[in-house]
């Protein structure tokens, strides 16, 4: 089983499309996938038209509680499933302190589901927490949404940093740029000068269009509503490119 966390400090730069269409594409190519929404705001819960409410809460999943295949729903999509988050999450933090194994709990909760799935996708919230630790123990690959900005490259800086502090096991990084408009110079100069030291940075770049922003509307991945538009092949050749990372 590989597991993959969409992950970056900095919010608004595309985690979430990046694990729902990825996921898509994995389950579409016969991989029996999880997708794992970790984020309290739960965006790709919403995506997938699944309530986001989770009996019990985040307390009782990560007590072991409820087993997590309890709170598992399947989605529209065959060979995707999907775990599903709830405002709780916001207090995911306080419930790992208390568990044993704090920084690994989460990598245990993923491993205890290896015999069902073939893939995981982690989408995950924005921020430097516990949770984050977790998140590197438990994932093989970080996939690391970046928009051409100063301040988004800044941020990435702080996450190679992280990373390399952590304890290992640490996950491989996998960089790459979305909401890209290359009309534009700073967007253009951003990515030729980004630092590959400490992290690999992949060849494709997630255009800025408006049909990504739709899947909110259509509650579901581009790669399945529009699978021949310029956003889904892109994302097809992410998945090309990340798959054996």
């Amino acid at each position: 089983m590989k597991v993959f966390a969409s992950y970056n400090i900095k919010g608004g730069v595309g985690k979430t499309s990046t694990a729902v269409n990825l996921a898509h594409l994995a389950a579409r190519e016969g991989r029996r996938t999880l997708l794992w929404d970790l984020d309290p705001q739960a965006a790709a819960t919403y995506v997938f038209r699944v309530r986001p409410r989770v009996k019990g809460g985040g307390h009782a999943i990560v007590t072991g509680r409820r087993p997590i295949e309890d709170a598992l729903k399947s989605t529209d999509f065959e060979n995707l499933d999907l775990m599903p988050a709830d405002f709780s999450y916001r207090n995911l933090d306080l419930e790992l302190d208390d568990a044993k194994k704090r920084t690994s709990r989460l990598r245990q909760l993923v491993g205890s589901v290896a015999d069902d799935y073939d893939v995981v996708f982690l989408d995950c919230p924005p921020s430097i927490s516990l949770m984050s630790e977790n998140v590197l123990h438990a994932a093989d690959t970080l996939l690391v949404p970046l928009i051409p900005a100063t301040l988004s490259v800044r941020t990435f800086e702080q996450l190679k940093t992280f990373v390399a502090d952590s304890e290992k096991p640490r996950p491989d990084l996998v960089a790459f740029f979305s909401m890209v408009d290359r009309r534009k110079r700073l967007h253009r100069d951003v990515i030729g000068s980004i630092s590959r030291e400490g992290a690999r940075v992949a060849r494709t770049e997630i255009p800025a269009l408006s049909i990504i922003e739709q899947m909110a509307e259509r509650q579901a991945p581009v790669t399945a509503f529009a699978p021949t538009s310029r956003a889904a092949l892109t994302y097809e050749r992410l998945w090309a490119e990340v798959r054996s990372a």
